[in-house]
């Protein structure tokens, strides 16, 4: 199954990457590359995630890489990603594009 990216998360990835950045470039580095490898793996296994609590739909689910949560969409023929967000965080819904 193919993967597509939001603008919303690829924004929200990159600003996480500038915050880490500000203490070291290769972690944010090594972070963004890291966060992608572990999106990938949707492509064989896209309902691995569990249903986000705060939306309970079977076909918007989350994945955890390390303190964050990684929002995604399970279409028809691909998985959309649609935010990256801390996983202290209550999701707020309006985050999400195209419900």
């Amino acid at each position: 199954m193919k993967i597509f990216w939001s603008e919303f998360a690829i924004e929200k990835v990159a600003g996480i990457a500038e915050y880490i950045n500000r203490d070291s470039t290769q972690v944010a580095e090594k972070w963004v590359v890291s966060i992608f490898d572990r999106v990938k793996q949707l492509e064989s296994f896209p309902e691995s995630g569990r249903r986000v609590p705060e939306v309970n739909r079977s076909n918007i689910r989350e994945i955890f890489f390390g303190h964050y949560r990684i929002i995604y969409k399970i279409e028809t023929d691909h998985i959309a990603i649609l935010t990256v967000c801390h996983g202290k965080q209550i999701l707020p819904v309006d985050n999400i594009e195209d419900l």
